[in-house]
């Protein structure tokens, strides 16, 4: 039985409703140790015979037999693995791979097998070897004279041991000594037991070969044997290649060697899409830089642990309660304190802000108007879960502090509590009992001097302020402390003065003054429980269902910023990532261009068994290679411009204002990621879907 059979072949082509037949019912066998020469004039179905038995024209009406097995030619997988490991194409035109090595060019055949890849190279280097070609390896096509090409195509063909080699006019591009060779070669081919069918209009090829068939307008009208075949060899029990579908790492290898093979012209994408990769990158490490500034700076003048909670009024109760204490300058500054809870708008609570007082802005007042705190209720937070102390708290407003003869009046005096950062202090210490510590700008360098205000710590000063007693009449508060040390907001924008505790509530005593406070400033064990303790406090209600408190902490303030500066933040990354729009363009483009001019390569590749899906991830993969070198390149700039840009604004402030995360980092690799593939995804579908034969018809 023949290895080979094509029985009743009929193929047409079709331009609109008109039939051209360019087959007409061809009935030929072939066996293994055959050189058969189809010879015949342009025109006569030659190369479309050829199509059908090598499996890429998929369209007619007969069978193809292979070793008595009907081919499956709608089955396009078993056609790809047909290809694979049955048959071996050697073209006129070479039709080699230009970005890839002489070398690489037979490996592609042999990367769709399951030999190891040092085992790969050596049967490739074996194969050079055999069409004598050992020298020139490394060297690519546009480097080989044309007869050197047909052997690269020749070792090429036989690299995954096809058992049918399929020549389409072999010898048609060289001169007589290389065409005789290449024959020699051919006839060698068929020797080792293979079919070897060559399409060619020259009579000179076709006797040299063992059977000539000659077809012309369709059909078979004469065959004749020139010499006997080759006696055909037992199938080998071992050593046998075995095919395989492609690897993903060589589709990647692939990709990798042609945008080094064109590497200028895929730098200028790589550029072009690390510029925008770069700004975002750059954008989302400012934010991060500023936003912790920004935490750092709140956290340095206040503890993030502390939550300032009064009593809670509404606006009507707010406002009624500011209108009774009018009369009275004592019960109007204290007020100013407790409405400083409410809005962080008074002294007191600018205090707070800039300074650090018991979030004193958020307002510690001292009020015989304003609600004040029982210690049940004190109790009540204490119970609190995640809560560790709570400490009473007091704002006093019109506070005159004098020495000797100089005086000078503070916006807000509160007393010492934790919510104060130990940074605050810039000389001398925390106030004890009798003592007091006083801002830097606003009282120690009016009561000492503007550059030996230090001298003031040690001395003892006077404090007096208005207020009323528990009858409703005012006071004055007055007595001595000693200046335990020296304070300062960082910002610079607020006064920071507090006096100790126990000592205030002593002196208010002695005038008869209420000492429940209208503040208290709680301590929570650790800084991301502030959030939901300052939700439960404000959730804690009386008999009557009424909201009993009104609770600030730093933590919401920091995640209020945090807010801002991350919607900041992420709209310039946003109007930066506009420019990977035109990024992602780029890369279309250059993969349709890449499609375009790849169009032969593409042929060769699907004739060689490659399938649909291995065309696709070659394009893919060159997309996301791209994407991946932009990202690397984005990367690299953005810690450099970080160093650059932190080493410039450090003059302004010792502190890091660009920092670029991991995170933000293995975002960018991300998104370059997903802008590859989308835009590979058009371009990769249109070169796997075409058409092998068109193709490989491509000039």
């Amino acid at each position: 039985m023949a290895f080979l059979q094509l029985k009743d072949i009929h193929k047409s082509y079709f331009l609109g409703k008109q039939e051209f037949p360019v087959l007409k019912g061809i009935d030929l066998d072939f066996d293994l140790g055959e050189f058969v020469s189809i010879l015949g004039e342009s025109g006569g179905g030659k190369s479309t015979l050829m199509n059908i038995i090598g499996g890429l024209d998929r369209k007619f009406d007969g069978e193809v037999l292979v070793d008595g097995q009907k081919l499956d030619h709608h089955n396009e997988k078993r056609m790809d693995k047909y290809r694979r490991e049955t048959v071996g194409y050697i073209y006129q035109s070479y039709n080699l791979i230009s970005h890839l090595s002489v070398l690489d060019n037979v490996l592609v055949s042999l990367d769709m097998t399951t030999l190891s890849k040092h085992r790969r190279e050596e049967k490739a280097k074996e194969l050079l070897t055999q069409v004598g070609l050992a020298e020139h390896i490394r060297k690519y096509p546009n480097q080989l004279s044309g007869g050197q090409k047909q052997r690269v195509a020749i070792a090429r063909a036989l690299a995954s041991d096809p058992k049918i080699i399929i020549a389409d006019e072999p010898t048609g591009a060289l001169d007589s000594q290389n065409t005789a060779e290449v024959l020699q070669l051919l006839n060698e081919i068929a020797q080792e037991g293979r079919l070897v069918i060559a399409v060619t209009h020259s009579q000179a090829v076709a006797d040299s070969g063992t059977r000539i068939v000659n077809l012309a307008d369709g059909k078979i009208v004469d065959g004749h044997r020139v010499k006997p075949a080759y006696e055909a060899r037992a199938p080998r029990r071992s050593g046998r290649i075995v095919s395989r579908p492609l690897r993903a790492s060589s589709s990647l290898g692939m990709a990798a060697k042609h945008l080094r093979f064109n590497f200028w012209r895929n730098s200028l994408i790589v550029i072009g899409t690390a510029i925008g990769l770069f700004s975002v990158i750059l954008f989302s490490g400012l934010g991060n830089g500023l936003s912790g500034y920004i935490n750092e700076q709140i956290t340095q003048v206040a503890n993030p642990q502390m939550i300032t909670v009064s009593r809670y009024q509404s606006s009507k109760t707010s406002d009624s309660s500011s209108d009774s204490s009018s009369s009275t300058s004592g019960a109007a500054s204290s007020q100013s304190g407790a409405a400083g809870s409410q809005s962080g708008t008074s002294g007191a609570a600018g205090s707070q802000a800039g300074g650090g007082s018991n979030m004193g802005a958020m307002g510690a007042v001292t009020s015989t108007t304003a609600p004040r705190f029982s210690a049940a209720q004190l109790k009540k937070i204490a119970a609190l879960k995640h809560v560790t102390s709570v400490q009473k708290g007091y704002t006093e407003t019109g506070v005159v502090v004098q020495k000797g003869d100089d005086k000078v009046t503070l916006t807000s005096m509160s007393n010492w509590t934790n919510s104060y950062t130990k940074s605050s202090i810039i000389a001398g210490k925390a106030p004890g009992k009798g003592e007091i510590v006083l801002d830097k700008a606003g009282a120690a360098q009016k009561l000492g001097s503007s550059k030996n205000w230090k001298k003031l710590i040690g001395k003892t000063v006077t404090v007096s302020f208005a207020s009323q007693d528990k009858d409703g009449m005012p006071v004055t508060i007055k007595f001595d402390v000693t200046v335990s040390g020296i304070a300062e907001s960082s910002t610079g924008m607020m006064q920071i003065s507090a006096v100790n505790t126990d000592t205030l509530i002593s002196e208010l005593s002695k005038k008869n003054v209420d000492t429940d406070p209208a503040q208290a400033v709680v301590k929570v064990d650790n800084y991301d429980n502030a959030s939901a303790v300052g939700d439960k406090i404000n959730a804690l209600k009386d008999s009557n269902n009424k909201r009993l408190f009104s609770a600030i902490s730093v933590a919401s303030l920091i995640s209020t910023v945090q807010t801002y500066v991350s919607l900041a933040t992420t709209i310039l990354a946003a109007i930066a990532a506009i420019s990977l729009v035109v990024s992602a363009l780029m890369i279309i483009v250059t993969m349709y261009m890449s499609v375009s001019a790849r169009t032969k390569e593409i042929g060769v590749l699907r004739a060689l068994g490659e399938s649909k899906g291995d065309i696709r991830l070659l394009f893919i993969a060159e997309s996301l290679i791209i994407g991946v070198a932009s990202a690397a390149l984005a990367t690299v700039l953005a810690f450099v411009a970080e160093f650059a840009a932190n080493s410039l604004l450090a003059k302004i402030a010792d502190y890091a204002f660009i920092q670029i995360t991991p995170g933000n980092v293995l975002t960018v690799f991300i998104i370059a990621l997903v802008i590859s593939l989308i835009a590979s995804l058009l371009p990769s579908r249109h070169a796997a879907n075409l058409n092998p034969i068109d193709a490989l018809a491509a000039d």
